[in-house]
């Protein structure tokens, strides 16, 4: 398997949003993903009932057992992904909470494939000019940025189930350079 790279640029974010906002279904992936921890494995395994109620009402929380860890993931609803949500609720939703959210059009009872969603997100990541773009950029982008954003390494470790701080800076792609540039910023 091949080494990705989050996304640490919100410029290429944003274009690969705008590029993705042709199909509701695979915007939607992209947005969940990078605003979660989760692994594409389990975001493809979503249901309607992960992210509604019976009213349609957006949830305010995913919650998951990580198929990985076999542990209970809890992860907040941003404005973002809400809006995200409705506008695909909207217009793919037939009345069925236990429906996947992540369908393909061969067949419309199973989620897609690892490789479909691969696909979409190279796909869209090549046409803003990204290299070393995966599915599992999803989740190294949102742990990235929400190290960037100042959250807590301990946090963060917690949100990916990690067990050292050292592979959780290693996976974000926290490089040599990042940290010379953060020694040479301080220069007490």
């Amino acid at each position: 398997m091949e080494f990705v790279e989050p996304i640490r640029d919100r410029k290429k974010i944003e274009s690969m949003k705008k590029i993705l906002q042709g199909n509701d279904r695979d915007y939607l992936l992209f947005v969940l993903g990078i605003n979660t921890a989760y692994r594409i494995s389990d975001l493809l395994e979503l249901k309607y009932k992960d992210v509604i109620d019976e009213k349609k009402k957006v949830l305010s929380h995913v919650k998951l057992k990580e198929s990985k860890t076999d542990k209970n993931n809890k992860v907040a609803i941003t404005k973002g992904v809400a809006k995200a949500i409705t506008n695909f609720v909207e217009k793919n939703y037939k009345a069925n909470l236990e429906d996947y959210l992540f369908i393909g059009k061969k067949n419309p009872n199973k989620p897609i494939r690892r490789e479909t969603a691969w696909r979409i997100i190279s796909t869209a990541a090549e046409e803003v000019g990204l290299k070393n773009i995966g599915t599992h950029t999803l989740r190294k982008t949102f742990a990235y940025h929400q190290y960037k954003a100042g959250t807590d390494i301990a946090i963060l470790m917690d949100m990916l189930n990690h067990s050292s701080e050292t592979i959780t800076l290693k996976y974000i792609g926290i490089t040599q350079d990042e940290k010379d540039r953060a020694v040479r910023a301080l220069d007490l």
